[in-house]
């Protein structure tokens, strides 16, 4: 069993490797983007950053939209926003668990990762599957609350609409109590393989 992410004193315990969820220009850019999404850049990049300086693994996760969607393979809006670096994976997927037919936990595992950071779109879709399956495999999971966003949720029969960042805390709320909440994607720490 993989240790649980703890804070020590008032700081987290480093992670072992960052998964960047469907940052893809769809979502991310021009007037279809997510609210808020220049702060959900902004501390993706910082994570980034982060993890690249300490020689943590960095894996993508790109979603391949049906087709019509606006994260259709090959066009526009389903390229990465953040372009990798030598040596970072990108796993194409087809559903919302970035786990599910794709190589991340073998890529994971090969790498000694115990515990990762999480970061990306949408929250109550693919962040919360990819970090439901990472807790249920045995990691430790750390999602920074300013690193991952949604849309706002349109109202349904009998019910008024949610505004996108009360989706998103919800989103962390239904992921329960194995999953370490942090506030800003700025508390987080990599373990050094440098």
């Amino acid at each position: 069993m993989k240790e649980e992410l703890h804070e020590i004193g008032d700081h987290l315990s480093p992670v072992d490797a960052l998964v960047v969820v469907d940052v893809q220009s769809a979502f991310v850019q021009g007037a279809e983007a997510v609210p808020g999404h220049e702060v959900l850049l902004s501390m993706i990049s910082v994570l980034l950053t982060e993890a690249r300086s300490a020689g943590a693994p960095v894996i993508f996760l790109q979603n391949d939209g049906e087709p019509g969607a606006v994260d259709e393979p090959s066009q526009p809006g389903w390229q990465l926003h953040f372009p990798p670096l030598s040596g970072e994976r990108v796993l194409r997927k087809a559903g919302d668990d970035g786990f599910e037919d794709t190589d991340l936990d073998d890529i994971l595992e090969a790498s000694g990762v115990h515990d990762l950071a999480i970061c990306g779109v949408l929250s109550e879709m693919c962040v919360a599957a990819t970090t439901r399956a990472a807790l249920e495999l045995g990691y430790g999971v750390l999602l920074p609350h300013d690193a991952h966003a949604t849309y706002d949720v349109p109202a349904g029969p009998g019910s008024d609409g949610v505004p996108a960042a009360m989706a998103a805390r919800a989103a962390e709320w239904s992921l329960g109590d194995e999953v370490c909440i942090c506030a800003s994607a700025r508390d987080v720490r990599f373990k050094g393989r440098i």
